[in-house]
């Protein structure tokens, strides 16, 4: 177990394998634990960072804190990739995390050779954005009136992941989900949901991008398939192609080893020099 002290936090992570560096960041809940199986598959090729958010599971709240910015996000990835000395490194960002990817690419692009947005969930991108937006309030709120944020978060998840990736989930990461609702629900979802850069700001990222989506949510009967239309939506607004991932939401609970087919030749065109003009 490995923790560091980066912008006035203190953050849980952890490194796997060896090459260039990589960084999966976590949406609801920012848990390491999502991405155990996606990092290990890729250690042969990375050294695969993976970290707990400020506050979430095994990274202790700082004292006093009781609010938090999508900023204040992304200056604790930045801090932390520069202090681990990995900058500049490729980042994966998942829903929410996709969100923090996105003001770590516009704030601080210096520490990003590469950018993977999945499903970010910008929901003025899609075709109904207050019906979405309803709909999963009222999970939430079904959550917290029968048993408080770790119902809602067991909700929540539910809703995202499924049933069945819900039950798969090991005991001590399941119980570590649970724990984390109240700084999900409290103090997390309102400014994250609320981001929203400009286009003008999307369209100039200059950071080498890929914006991507799960398969099952192109299907417009899926209940998720508003946030496929976010991805769909954000693709645009970089002006670069949408591409399909294995699964839904969160491929890194339903299609680990699938997601890390997909993802192998997707991050080695980060890393491949530029071909000059006119060969």
């Amino acid at each position: 177990m490995s923790f560091i002290s980066v912008n006035g936090t203190t953050l849980y992570y952890e490194l796997r394998g060896e090459g260039p560096s990589l960084l999966f960041i976590s949406g609801a809940v920012g848990d390491a634990g999502q991405w155990s199986a996606v990092a290990d598959g890729l250690a042969d090729e990375y050294t695969v960072l993976t970290y707990d958010r400020r506050a979430n599971s095994r990274s202790p709240r700082p004292d006093g804190w009781s609010a938090t910015t999508v900023d204040e996000q992304a200056d604790d990835v930045s801090a932390l990739v520069v202090a681990l000395g990995l900058a500049p490194v490729l980042a994966y960002g998942n829903s929410m995390g996709a969100t923090i990817l996105t003001n770590l690419a516009l704030r601080h692009p210096e520490v990003l050779r590469g950018a993977v947005f999945h499903e970010p969930p910008y929901l003025a991108g899609c075709s109904e954005p207050e019906a979405t937006a309803g709909a999963l309030q009222e999970v939430v709120d079904a959550g917290m009136a029968e048993g408080g944020p770790r119902t809602a978060v067991e909700r929540f998840q539910r809703w995202i992941a499924g049933d069945e990736a819900y039950e798969s989930f090991a005991p001590d990461f399941r119980a570590r989900l649970l724990a984390d609702g109240e700084v999900l629900f409290g103090i997390e979802l309102g400014p994250v949901m609320s981001y929203l850069p400009t286009d003008e700001q999307l369209a100039g990222i200059r950071v080498p991008s890929v914006v991507a989506a799960g398969a099952e949510n192109r299907d417009p009967a899926s209940i998720r398939h508003p946030l496929f239309e976010c991805a769909q939506w954000f693709s645009e607004r970089l002006g670069v192609p949408l591409v399909e991932t294995p699964g839904g939401h969160v491929p890194q609970f339903t299609h680990a080893p699938a997601l890390v087919d997909r993802l192998r030749p997707m991050l080695r065109t980060f890393d491949q020099p530029p071909v000059p003009a006119g060969s």
